[in-house]
């Protein structure tokens, strides 16, 4: 396989894994960011990755957008999702004739949001369920098992697409170019919506959130309300699986905090809306109930007011 060139959009916990395992595996990777802390630390003192395979300590270049001058064959977007065009109006320069954009971000309407910087022959979407911690700047810790699913924004796949799937899975982290990841997105969202806005709301991991009271039993409800939206798109998705996903995460990610916990505690804003508030958006256009989804939208909205 020859190197492909990466251009990695948000370096925080997903992008610096991403990038980091990509560089690792031959890749020409650069990170960008606007992080004045996160770009210091890699800079001076490499990326350090602690997985299942070990820890070590990577070098590759981090730099900010204006810095950044190379036109990658692939840029994949990890930036929060309110910060998405933002980065890519800042990022343009870099989108070249050939470049592809990927996002595997939280949450609904992503390709809506790099359709205005690329034509939707070269925009992919994807998945991962790769839980990802930046436990300090410059340093990203991941255990356990995951996959990736990433599709053209018209549900096709292509060689290029191949590839990029193929370099994932190469760099340890399990991917498919599959035309079904639109449904395998509407299942992680139902997965976030459930586990993101109940850890932020309750402040505990999800090891803690299955511990609790009911914590179990709510999560599977909230996940119940999201995926009946989804077969009301006109989704093929799976419950059963879906509820399988959140027993594994509760039984074995015990420790791990989901960001939009980590950005309540940090005061800093959430992914609500590209979640939840995504979701109830699109019940109300079908006139279906989710009461459990849209009080803790409403929860999590009341928490960022007083971040």
């Amino acid at each position: 396989m020859s190197a492909l060139r990466i251009s990695i959009l948000g370096a925080g916990a997903m992008g610096s894994l991403f990038g980091g395992l990509l560089a690792e595996a031959g890749h020409e990777v650069e990170l960008i960011d606007v992080n004045p802390a996160q770009i210091a630390a890699v800079r001076e003192h490499g990326l350090l990755i602690r997985n299942d395979a070990g820890e070590r300590r990577l070098t590759l270049p981090i730099l900010r957008p204006e810095e950044a001058t190379t036109q990658p064959d692939w840029l994949i977007v990890f930036t929060k999702a309110m910060h998405t065009q933002g980065a890519l109006a800042a990022a343009r320069h870099l989108i070249g004739p050939q470049t592809r954009l990927l996002s595997l971000q939280n949450g609904l309407g992503n390709a809506e949001k790099l359709a205005g910087f690329a034509d939707a022959s070269r925009i992919a979407i994807g998945m991962t369920t790769v839980p990802a911690d930046l436990v300090a700047p410059g340093e990203v810790h991941s255990h356990g098992e995951s996959k990736t699913r990433v599709v053209m924004v018209d549900g096709s796949t292509d060689a290029a697409l191949d590839e990029l799937a193929a370099a994932l899975d190469a760099a340890g982290l399990p991917c498919a170019a599959d035309p079904d990841a639109v449904v395998a997105i509407w299942e992680k969202v139902a997965f976030n919506v459930a586990l993101n806005s109940l850890c932020a709301v309750t402040r505990r991991t999800v090891g803690g959130l299955g511990s609790a009271s009911d914590g179990r039993r709510l999560a599977h409800a909230v996940a119940s309300e999201v995926l009946a939206v989804a077969q009301a798109e006109g989704l093929a998705v799976l419950p059963e699986r879906s509820h399988a996903t959140i027993d594994h995460a509760l039984d074995h990610h015990g420790g791990h905090k989901p960001s939009m916990l980590q950005d309540l505690l940090a005061k800093r804003p959430t992914e609500i809306e590209t979640l939840n508030g995504a979701v109830v958006r699109i019940a109300e256009k079908h006139g279906i109930a989710v009461a459990r989804t849209e009080a803790l939208y409403a929860l999590v909205k009341m928490a960022e007011q007083d971040a």
